[in-house]
């Protein structure tokens, strides 16, 4: 099996549940895993495999559109992946708040997501 992987992307958005988040916004970060179905073949061409440049600006697109919850973004950007990309069988997706919005608080919070083909 073929694993794709973009980790450490960072973006700057207006999710969250705050009025303070959807004005100001906060950074994230984003990693996402991509299983794809098994190769058999030695792959020469972009063809025989997925494009994460595709990936990461789907994603990057995705993420300018403000969200309340981050379990939905994770939803949407999984379904999205294998929608678009026919070789993608499972999809783990994570992203972090780095900055939230809690009193006293030092860290980030975060989703994780995991969605596979047929689910």
């Amino acid at each position: 099996m073929l694993t794709i992987h973009l980790h450490n992307l960072l973006f700057h958005a207006h999710h969250g549940l705050y009025e303070e988040e959807k004005v100001l916004g906060n950074d994230f970060e984003v990693n996402i895993t991509i299983h794809q179905k098994k190769v058999s073949e030695k792959i020469v061409s972009i063809n025989q495999t997925i494009d994460y440049s595709k990936v990461y600006e789907m994603v990057k697109r995705r993420m300018q559109i403000a969200t309340p919850l981050l379990e939905t973004l994770g939803q949407e950007i999984c379904t999205s992946i294998l929608a678009e990309f026919s070789l993608a069988e499972k999809v783990l997706f994570s992203i972090k708040k780095l900055n939230p919005p809690i009193t006293q608080f030092q860290g980030s919070v975060g989703i994780s997501f995991e969605m596979e083909r047929g689910q």
